[in-house]
């Protein structure tokens, strides 16, 4: 074997992307189509770069519960893409009941029933998370018909463990962690109170290249509503953080040890700055403990051009000439087309044909203040039908800020603001929320809790659960008749004033089982998952994007909207040790990465006794397991302090085998060769404790096992 093909041997391809939004508008007669072309387009590029993996880190799926349509097209282009004959040259020496907690407890690619060249290995993101009837979402349905591998989700977010997919493709070692959604200010107070772990492989600690995949804020928008950086513990390398739309995909260093991309969305979900830039994916190439990553530009993207014009500062208009306004700004909706049209061509340069352009998306921030007048969008749009695809949202009004002292905050007072003549249509419509107008009517009710029927109408509105509203005052009706029932009194005032206090207890006891506001649908509903409280945020939130520290000087566009979450309900599975089909045994014990001081008994995974058994299962053989370590939560610049592992015995040989009529391709992995790391690089801590994350008692006090080192980015 010839250099060369020792290290294509020894390297790992994988292709990223995140926050694909598939759905997205799908009944929209001109837009319906974009995201399923866009997720194609990867597709494509996965198989013609020939990939070993695609990683899609949250939001595969735009609804909670997508259309038929939208399920059919899906698994139509995963079948089309990800199935083959080609051998799979990747193999998993994790236990994958535990990775993979279903009934089937495998990856698609190693069971015997399928054919699967190109696996695709998939976090839910606050769009797709579970919900409902047996606390699922799509990505269950993908993944229990082979077509995609779900792992990251927690069944508890008060006592999180993260468990790595450890990969291997010949000496090149990958442990694939991953989270998926949770709300943040829930995540947060979890990590804060040190119960989110991170499981490490306990044999050659130091020859796993560690990544993470994420789908959480980035951005602050609260002192919760985020997860700092800071969190993250040291040993992981590379992060991929979803949920984020703008386009970040080259690794940063975050000021840690490790580097952090943010691939960003395939389709644009809201028209703001950060869904402006261009949109890519990236191939990662892995080889042994050296990584780089070349992004790719999607092509199928429709182009969005953004402007913002200030009506006072341009010379020559007057509050008084609206006729002369109007004109203006035709004329930059105009030249945002044309701009349009210029970066569609430049994007396509290299392709022998240049396809025709579709109709772009345009939007115009237009300021007003100083005396001028907001006339009808829609009227305006009506000029670009055929020009634009989305000619009633070309323009967008507002004025300058007011200072947070005069501003009036966002569902404060929402109907006398509604009901105010004399402020503007824009301010008075971007300032109040339709749950604020409801909220004002739940509370002149005697009988429903007023925060558990506003949860309850999230529910219904957000992920689309038919069932929620009838079942919650279903509940609520049966609880309190029960109560009234144990009052041998007919009298009418007095029923009504145990009806307020059974009212006023029940709203106490969900507030304090709710702190920091942490919304939960508390109706004892058959199917509502008992642990998990995961985020669902909207996307239409163009006015709110906000800018990445020390990231970006444009804004950033998330999937953050007003709406709360509704947390799914079902009871949580603990860690598996069951044993999975197709599965070989192995035994594991585990060793501390990061130990509290205060602990002295840490988790530890065993699977079977009979570790050097080389047991295989026709037709297909599957390896042994590779033990793991358990670490808390991480705290930022911990002491460090080594600490050696014991090995086990040399790897089991596995067999690929596609199907029964399909020929086989074992692979012998190689044992790997130690490898040296360079030297930790010094962390700079000028003033990146902002809010006292370094020195905080509460996330402080954790050990490392072995020197955290610095990725290098070819």
């Amino acid at each position: 074997m010839t250099d060369s093909e020792r290290n294509e041997a020894d390297t790992l391809r994988v292709l990223i992307a995140t926050d694909n939004h598939v759905g997205y508008l799908e009944k929209d007669p001109i837009r319906g189509d974009d995201s399923f072309e866009t997720f194609e387009e990867i597709l494509k590029l996965a198989q013609a770069q020939q990939v070993d993996m695609i990683l899609l880190g949250g939001d595969l799926f735009h609804d909670n519960r997508p259309s038929r349509k939208c399920m059919h097209t899906m698994m139509k282009l995963l079948r089309r893409y990800c199935m083959g004959d080609k051998p799979c040259s990747i193999y998993i020496a994790s236990d994958q009941s535990v990775n993979f907690p279903d009934e089937f407890a495998s990856a698609n690619y190693l069971d015997p029933n399928y054919n699967i060249s190109m696996p695709i290995f998939s976090i839910h993101g606050n769009h797709d998370d579970p919900s409902g009837d047996g606390n699922l979402c799509a990505l269950d349905l993908l993944s229990v018909t082979g077509l995609v591998n779900y792992f990251g989700k927690s069944p508890s977010v008060d006592n999180i463990e993260v468990q790595p997919i450890l990969l291997k493709k010949g000496e090149t070692k990958l442990a694939l962690y991953g989270l998926g959604n949770v709300r943040d200010e829930r995540l947060h107070r979890s990590w804060r109170s040190k119960n989110v772990r991170f499981i490490r492989p306990a044999e050659d600690i130091d020859a796993w290249f560690n990544l993470m995949v994420l789908h959480q804020n980035r951005t602050m928008h609260s002192s919760t509503n985020y997860i700092p950086e800071a969190f993250l513990d040291e040993f992981l390398d590379l992060i991929i953080w979803g949920h984020e739309h703008e386009c970040l995909i080259d690794p940063t260093h975050s000021g840690y040890q490790f580097q952090i991309s943010q691939p960003g969305s395939s389709v644009a979900t809201s028209l703001c700055e950060g869904e402006a830039v261009p949109k890519h994916v990236a191939i990662l190439q892995l080889n042994k403990l050296e990584f780089s990553m070349e992004k790719i530009r999607l092509k199928t993207v429709r182009p969005f051009q953004m402007s913002e014009v200030v009506l006072s500062s341009v010379e020559g208009l007057s509050p008084a000439d609206s006729k002369k306004c109007h004109e203006h700004l035709v004329d930059e909706v105009n030249e945002l087309i044309r701009r349009a049209e210029i970066d569609w061509e430049e994007s396509h340069s290299g392709d022998s044909q240049i396809p025709s352009m579709p109709l772009p998306l345009i939007r115009l921030k237009v300021e007003y203040s100083g005396g001028y007048e907001a006339f009808n969008p829609h009227r305006f749009g009506q000029r670009f039908v055929d020009k634009v695809a989305n000619p009633k949202e070309v323009l967008r009004f507002y004025r300058k800020r007011k200072t947070p002292e005069q501003r009036p905050r966002k569902g404060h007072n929402a109907l006398p603001l509604l009901n105010d003549l004399d402020a503007a249509i824009p301010e008075r419509l971007d300032m109040v929320k339709v749950e604020d107008l409801v909220q004002g009517f739940l509370t002149e009710l005697d009988i429903l809790p007023e925060k558990e029927f506003e949860d309850a109408v999230k529910m219904f509105i957000d992920k689309d659960d038919r069932d929620a509203i009838k079942e919650f005052v279903d509940d609520s009706v049966k609880r309190l008749c029960t109560r009234l029932e144990t009052h041998d009194t007919s009298n009418e005032e007095e029923l009504r004033v145990q009806a307020a206090r059974d009212k006023q207890a029940r709203a106490e006891t969900y507030a304090r089982e709710n702190a920091n506001d942490d919304r939960v649908l508390m109706a004892k509903r058959k199917y509502v998952s008992e642990d998990n409280e995961f985020d669902n945020d909207s996307d239409e939130d163009e006015g709110r994007s906000r800018r990445p520290t020390k990231r970006s000087k444009t804004n950033t566009a998330t999937d953050d909207g007003e709406s709360s979450s509704i947390p799914s309900r079902a009871r949580g599975r603990g860690r598996g040790r069951g044993r999975g089909r197709g599965r070989a045994r192995g035994a594991g014990t585990a060793l501390p990465s990061r130990i509290n001081e205060e602990e002295d008994d840490d988790a530890v995974m065993i699977a079977s006794s009979d570790d050097e058994e080389n047991h295989q299962t026709p037709p297909r053989t599957l390896p042994r397991q590779t033990r793991l370590t358990d670490t808390v939560s991480r705290t930022p610049r911990a002491s460090t302090s080594a600490q050696t592992t014991t090995p086990t015995a040399s790897n089991t040989n596995r067999e690929h085998n596609r199907s029964a009529t399909t020929n086989q391709n074992n692979q012998n992995p190689n044992p790997v060769r130690s490898a040296t790391r360079t030297p930790a690089a010094p962390v700079d801590d000028d003033d990146e404790d902002m809010f006292g994350l370094l020195s905080d008692p509460e996330i402080s006090g954790s050990q490392v096992v072995s020197q955290p080192r610095r990725r290098r980015a070819r």
